[in-house]
């Protein structure tokens, strides 16, 4: 264990009432089976701020991709796996219990979290956590796709919409290192960002056109699409890209395709624990998902060890933890655009 760690530590708690503030709280201690995390940086994900309006619920860490240093384990974990002093990137159900990325320290399993190359920044390593895993749980817990480690020969077609969104670059990114064909959106201004990831064809997400477009570019066959975005006019752009004879979309918000023999899967990374929750929504727990999320932190280790992604921008706002309402503020206004917002622990002053 780290020495002389402190007993209280900075983080944003949930007030009840739809906001937050910056507080001390005790440190999290972590049972036999968990790790004590000391976070270096946190990044912001939508669900962050959505949580914290629905669900008003006091006392909740907020935050959940994390990047730091292990400085304790429990006394069940092998140590032959999680080391003291290792440099790792994960994530944790923030938002919804006393144990968020938007703190100093953390608890969390040590099988669900990824061991990062010495050369990787905290900052930059910080914004794979829910992308990578959201992405992982679309093509291969969900659609059964083949992997970036065992690529295909057959060039399947996959529609990624939004390629330049923090998700969409990582599914365009797996699918192309997979071997499937992969088509996407996003605005003119990141055609070329999003080509880069591996996209063979890059469509301008708000022309109304763009559908047809990809419908007639796939000859009436793509029946594989992951939406990212999940919301507005997307649920009928994305199905009407899609074969007459249906086919398969992962969402990550809940929607029905009103078009025939088109299926809608939902995928939720707060599922990765297997366990029944009811917060963002109600979800039956499943083991299943537990091991899946093993193998995916396996593989995003491997993948970094061996430099085969692209990581994308990032935005690190400059006082740490005591900018997370201009975060916040800054996306609830739509003005993130290809980049993840980022916070270093260490910028935060003193409270």
């Amino acid at each position: 264990m780290e020495k002389f760690l402190p007993e209280t530590m900075k983080c944003i708690v949930t007030t009840g009432d739809g906001k937050f503030e910056l507080k001390r709280l005790p440190l999290p201690s972590p049972n036999p089976h968990q790790i004590l995390v000391k976070v270096e940086t946190c990044a912001q994900n939508h669900t962050d701020w959505k949580s914290i309006i629905l669900h008003k619920q006091a006392g909740n860490i907020v935050g959940s991709d994390f990047a730091g240093i292990v400085v304790a384990i429990g006394s069940a974990v092998n140590p032959a796996t999680r080391h003291v002093g290792e440099r790792i990137a994960g994530v944790v159900r923030g938002n919804i219990n006393p144990n968020g990325a938007f703190a100093e320290y953390l608890v969390t399993d040590p099988a669900l979290v990824f061991a990062l190359p010495d050369d990787l920044s905290f900052e930059l390593a910080v914004q794979l956590g829910v992308s990578c895993f959201a992405t992982c749980q679309a093509l291969y817990q969900t659609l059964n796709l083949p992997t970036p480690l065992e690529p295909t020969t057959d060039p399947i077609g996959i529609l990624i919409w939004s390629g330049s969104s923090s998700m969409g670059q990582y599914a365009v990114q797996f699918a192309n290192l997979a071997g499937l064909r992969v088509i996407s959106t996003s605005s003119p201004a990141n055609f070329d960002l999003v080509r880069s990831f591996g996209a063979a064809e890059v469509y301008d997400y708000a022309d109304s056109r763009t559908a047809r477009k990809i419908f007639s570019s796939t000859a009436g066959k793509l029946k594989l699409a992951v939406d990212c975005i999940s919301d507005g006019m997307t649920p009928a752009q994305v199905s009407g890209a899609l074969s007459k004879e249906g086919g398969t979309i992962v969402t990550v918000l809940p929607y029905t395709s009103r078009k025939k023999g088109v299926n809608t899967e939902l995928i939720l990374v707060y599922s990765m624990w297997g366990e029944t929750i009811q917060i963002p929504m109600p979800l039956e727990g499943d083991i299943q998902h537990y091991l899946n999320g093993i193998q995916y932190n396996r593989m995003i280790t491997d993948m970094l060890a061996k430099k085969m992604l692209k990581l994308g921008a990032v935005k690190v706002f400059p006082n740490g933890l005591a900018s997370v309402q201009d975060g916040f503020e800054y996306m609830m206004t739509g003005k993130i655009h290809a980049e993840k917002i980022v916070y270093r622990i260490a910028d935060t002053p003193e409270i």
